[in-house]
Order: C-alpha cells, then structure tokens, then sequence
C-alpha cells in the first residue's frame, strides 16, 4: 500500500498556504534555507565578507601600492557592504548601491577585493526586484565601472592592461550574478503567480458554490410554494365547504377530495425530495414535473373546491419538454391559487393556454379583483407567487405581466419560448 504524498506549503514563498495544500519543496536544505531567510542572508553576507576581505590585504602589480590607512579603510568599506547584504531581500536596490561604493571610491590597486559584492547584490534585484530592474541596474554600474577605469588610465597610461582586466573581471562578476538572479528570480515569480492564480480560483470555486447553494435554496423554496400552497389553498378551500354544508353526501365527497389532493401533494414532495438526495442527477433534474402535473389537473383541483374556473386550450399542452409543461403548469396553479385567496367571489376564471410552433401562450383571468374582501394584487406584494413565477419564467426564457386591468380584472400572462426539436429542423 502506498503512502500518500506529504503536503505542505512552499516555504521559499511566505504568505501562500491559503489551504492551497501545495507538496513541500524537495531536499532538506532547501527546506531549512526558505524556513530561515534571516540566517540564510547573515550565511550569505559571511560568505561574502570571507572571500572578499582577503583581496583587500592582497598585493597586486599596481604601480602605486596602497597605504596602510587606505587598506583599513577599504576593509572597513567591505565589511559595512558584506552587512548591508543582510538587508538584500528588502531592500535590494539600496543594497546595490552601497556595495558599488567602493568599487568607485578605492583605488585601482585594491580592486579585486571589490568584485563579488555587486554580484550578490545584483543577483538580490535580479531575484527580488525584477529582471528589468535587474539588468538596468547592471547597465548602469557597468557604466560607472568603464568611466572609472578610464580616468585610472588617463592618469596612469602604463597601467591600461591592468585596468582593463579588473574593469572585466568586474563585468564579468555583475553578468553572472545577474544571469543567476534573472533565471532564480523569474521563477520564484512563475511559482508566486501560480499560486496567486490558484488562491482566485479557490475563491472563485467558494464564491460560486456559494451562489450555487443560493440559487439551489431559491429553486427549493420555489418548488416548495408551489406544491405547497395551491394544494393547502385548495384543501383549505374543501374543507371549509365541507364544514358549510349540511348534506353529508356533498361533506364526504368533499373530504375524499381532501384526501386526494393532500395525497397529490406528497407525491410531488416526495418526488422533489428523492432528486434532492440523488447526488447523480442533474442540476435541472429538480425543475422537472411530476408525472401528474399538468395545466388540466390543476384546473379541475380549482374546479372540484368550487371555483368558477373554465380552461381552453389550442393545442396539446401534454406534449410539450418537461421544463415548458412544469413551468406552464406552476403559472396556472399560482394564478388559480391568488384568485382562491384574494378573489373569492370571483364569477369567471378564464384559463387560456395556446400552443404555438415557437412559442407557448397562457392568460389566466379573474373578475373578482374589486369583489373580494381583500385586494387581488395581494399576492404580489411582500409574497413569494408572483416573484417565483417571474423566476420560473426566466429559466425558460419566457416573459411574464400580472396586474390590474379595468378596475376588476386581474390578469396573468406569460409567453414561454418552444425549442425546436431535431426533427422539426430537419423538416425547415
């Protein structure tokens, strides 16, 4: 059995766990040396100062030999330099710039001692600046380093070979530090955007698995009021005239009706429900109808509680894609369900539904805006119909309206767009 892959964080980039869960970088001193920046830059400046002081004491074939004062004094220069790389990762340019200094400021015969402290330095920008920043700044010291080689030979033309051989070995020392620090630096840069890349697809994955569980929370809700309250509207309905009447054959018709509807009601539930524990189905899979929903059950439902309902049809709405049919049928149980509620001596509720080849039509119409005890645009202030129903539209494209119309009308209309099947496309 295999073991698994230890993760962990890239220790040379702080600041990128994230839960990002990156492998951890390979070779222990790799590992040590991200872990302690701080000891490996005092390793670095030592390392510095142990090959550059030396150079400072050297006697070379300059012919004017330095003084004691001048050789203390240049010790004392690359020791403050070799300090200063310390300070590289901060502040890489200023680092720079004071390990030139006595490059420009030492005399020609204690050169060598000032060669390899640019060279970290510059690779310090190359790595924690940038390559632009990197090879400006090498450009310019090279620059220096030429101007001051040429004034050393103006003022000691015996020494042009000399001088000529330490300004290249100076460029050359510059050039490979910056090579190294370009090639590092670039990508420790790949990897930060990398990672940066993978922290905003991280986010992004939180953010749209958040708006998902909303949109799946409103689409729950939705089916929820849908299949909740046309069928308690209509229980509610039943019951109330089965407690009026005094025949006991019409009461107990009425309460099989109850039964039967309060049945219909836990099918569609249990229906939703089983797609929501499914974690193979589609996201659509929960918009899809029961088998028994359709715009004409849920007019007779209306019709057996006692409302005034009249349903005409153009066309077969049975036969449209389950999305259409479920979307057609919650318009027709919702507007029947308002005008139950809030129009209940309504004397004509008109259900038209056309089915066209592009499109699909429906007009539901009640008289009873003006006649009920309480206004129809009831539903549609501070209730969750008629917003449910403008969402449900906007799922398959459609448009929708509700409103007054003469005083005493309230009237839905909705016109939901029909896909053309293969077939009918192959038939154009």
């Amino acid at each position: 059995m295999s073991r698994p892959e230890p993760q962990a964080v890239v220790g040379a980039l702080p600041g990128t766990d994230d839960g990002l869960h990156l492998p951890r970088p390979p070779g222990v001193l790799r590992r040590f040396w991200a872990r302690h920046p701080r000891f490996a830059d005092v390793l670095v400046a030592f390392l510095a100062l142990l090959l550059s002081a030396p150079a400072a004491t050297f006697r070379t074939d300059f012919a004017i030999a330095p003084t004691p004062a001048q050789t203390w004094f240049a010790i004392i220069l690359v020791v403050l330099s070799c300090v200063a790389l310390v300070f590289r990762r901060t502040r890489p340019l200023t680092v720079f710039v004071g390990s030139m200094i006595p490059a420009i400021v030492l005399p020609p015969s204690l050169a060598p001692a000032t060669h390899l402290i640019p060279a970290f330095a510059l690779y310090a920008v190359a790595v924690y600046r940038s390559a632009r920043a990197c090879w400006t700044a090498f450009g310019v010291a090279s620059g220096a380093l030429a101007v001051y080689a040429a004034a050393a030979t103006i003022a000691l033309p015996s020494e042009l070979p000399f001088l000529v051989s330490t300004l290249v070995s100076a460029v050359v020392g510059l050039l490979i530090g910056g090579l190294i620090g370009t090639n590092v630096g670039n990508r420790r840069r790949y990897l930060e955007a990398l990672i940066d890349r993978s922290r905003q697809l991280m986010v992004e994955r939180d953010q749209q698995a958040q708006l998902a569980a909303a949109a799946e929370r409103t689409r729950i809700a939705r089916e929820m009021h849908d299949i909740v309250s046309h069928n308690l509207t209509v229980v509610v309905a039943l019951a109330e005239g089965a407690t009026a009447t005094p025949d006991a054959e019409r009461a107990r018709a009425a309460t099989e009706q109850i039964a039967t509807t309060a049945r219909g009601a836990l099918t569609e539930m249990r229906s939703m429900l089983g797609v929501l524990r499914d974690p193979d189905v589609a996201d659509g899979t929960l918009l899809a109808p029961a088998e028994s929903a359709n715009v004409a059950a849920a007019v007779e439902a209306a019709q057996r509680a006692g409302y005034p309902v009249v349903l005409h049809t153009e066309g077969s709405p049975d036969a449209l894609p389950a999305d259409l049919r479920l979307a057609l049928t919650r318009i027709v149980q919702e507007s029947l369900t308002n005008a139950m509620r809030h129009a209940p001596l309504a004397t004509l509720i008109d259900v038209r539904v056309v089915v066209r080849e592009d499109a699909v039509d429906a007009l539901i119409v009640n008289d009873g805006a003006r006649k009920g005890a309480r206004s129809a645009d009831a539903g549609s202030r501070g209730g969750y119909g008629i917003p449910g129903l403008h969402e449900r539209v906007a799922h398959v494209g459609g448009s929708l309206s509700a409103g007054l119309v003469d005083d005493d009308r309230w009237i839905v209309r909705a016109s939901l767009p029909r896909p053309h099947s293969p077939i009918e496309d192959d038939a154009t």
